[in-house]
């Protein structure tokens, strides 16, 4: 017995001709039904007559396409991926393979050549990456797992906000929670400061690679090498590690999703709506947490080194950079210009470098060699206003800024247009209300200080 494998298009013709050979169809209509001419299906016909079922196969079935490429240009073709674009995939290489070889080429094509040939691996195909549990630290305080989750933490009844979570790697107890409007370095400052009054100093901090926490450019130079929270942390003797992957911080990353189901809830029927009162929320819900979820350490031994007396808190939880001093002893640092009170120790540190401490509270102070220097600040700050650059996780926190900033700005335009109508008429004030806008804007933006930094 022969067995012939046919297509369905081919078996749906051995149907329609059947049915035409035993008069049930006419051929107009068989013709009809499968979509060719006449003069074709008497032809099809014929050779179904002629040859039965395997006249109807076609003679390509097995051969190569009339329009397939030839084996040289393949061979070319894979010949310069394997040089120049192994670690390309298939679209970016059939880009670059037309723009600087001049070799038109479908992406399908070219990505099953690369497979046939063992230069990409089919997506199903690739084997994942197994990330297998890492044991505890044996002692609490020996490492402390540090993130920041971002979420609608008051659902719809108050801002989204981010919630900085420090926990326990040896016990997954919840060390430290603080709300904040976004993931800053002040944010980090105060939450570590409450962290070391409750706690002590641990050995070591684990985080995400965050720019707060690690010099995210590679070519990045001067300073001391690291961020403003790596330089608090060298200051007080505390070692910070960065996470190369998320899974390597589990613990905290499933502690973030367990929050995320339950601190939601607990605000919601506690009516929790605002950063601060969830903040003062936040050590009831710590105990009850810790109470149903923390684990045992191996060793009892708790690795947390009291602060001394010759740790610096102020200086190290400040934000601190160095300037040079001009000729005429002023420096500049975040828009303003400080003047340097003449005296037996300022008159010489002309082209020399200091530091500025930026403290939380928005007090400065300007340090040389350790000694405080007098000084009096000057807002040189003019009229020009350019767009500030705002990262993703502070942009909701920027338009709500502006946003109030334009709501204050236009009541103080609307209350001032009914004293200007009776004095010049309504018709002359509604010509004049878009320039009268414009100039009060610009006076307002010039009496206000502009924003500080993300950094706050």
């Amino acid at each position: 017995m022969t067995v012939i494998q046919v297509s369905e298009k081919e078996l749906r013709r051995l149907k329609v001709l059947v049915e035409l050979g035993d008069d049930h169809l006419r051929p107009a209509e068989a013709a009809a039904l499968l979509g060719i001419g006449t003069r074709q299906l008497l032809r099809l016909r014929d050779v179904f007559a002629a040859e039965g079922p395997s006249g109807l196969i076609s003679c390509k079935r097995g051969r190569p396409s009339n329009r397939s490429h030839g084996l040289t240009f393949r061979e070319t073709v894979v010949g310069l991926v394997r040089a120049r674009y192994a670690d390309f995939g298939p679209t970016l290489a059939a880009e670059k393979l037309l723009e600087v070889h001049g070799l038109p080429l479908g992406v399908e094509t070219l990505r099953q050549w690369m497979i046939a040939d063992g230069l990409w691996v089919r997506r199903r195909e690739r084997q994942q990456r197994v990330f297998q549990p890492r044991q505890r630290r044996a002692c609490l305080g020996d490492l402390v797992q540090i993130d920041g989750s971002e979420h609608w933490w008051f659902e719809d009844r108050g801002p989204q906000c981010t919630l900085l979570v420090f926990i326990g790697d040896a016990t997954s107890r919840l060390m430290e929670l603080r709300l904040l409007e976004t993931e800053a370095a002040f944010g980090y400052f105060e939450a570590t400061r409450t962290y070391l009054a409750a706690h002590g100093k641990p050995v070591t901090f684990y985080s995400d690679k965050h720019s707060i926490f690690r010099v995210t450019r590679a070519d990045a130079v001067g300073g001391r090498g690291m961020t403003q929270f790596g330089r608090a942390l060298h200051d007080l003797n505390i070692g910070i590690l960065c996470a190369n992957t998320p899974q390597a911080k589990g613990r905290v990353e499933r502690a973030n999703k367990t929050l995320q189901d339950r601190l939601v809830k607990e605000f919601r029927l506690q009516g929790v709506s605002s950063i601060a009162a969830g903040n003062a929320a936040l050590p009831a819900f710590m105990a009850s947490y810790n109470a149903r979820f923390a684990k045992v350490a191996a060793d009892g031994h708790d690795m947390h080194r009291p602060v001394g007396a010759f740790d610096d808190i102020d200086s190290a939880f400040s934000w601190q950079e160095e300037r040079t001093v001009s000729c005429n002893l002023t420096l500049q640092y975040d828009k303003m210009l400080f003047l340097l009170q003449p005296d037996e120790i300022t008159r010489g540190l002309a082209r020399k470098r200091v530091t500025v401490h930026d403290f939380p509270n928005g007090r400065f102070e300007i340090r040389h060699q350790g000694r405080s220097l007098p000084f009096l600040p000057f807002d040189k700050h003019g009229a020009v206003m350019q767009a500030r650059v705002v990262a993703r996780k502070n942009l909701g926190v920027a338009v709500t800024a502006v946003r109030a900033t334009q709501l204050r700005r236009d009541g103080v335009i609307s209350n001032a247009l009914p004293t200007l109508a009776a004095a010049i008429g309504s018709t002359t004030l509604d010509r004049l209300a878009p320039a009268l806008a414009f100039a009060q804007g610009l006076h307002g933006l010039a009496e206000e200080r502009p924003m500080r930094s993300a950094r706050r």
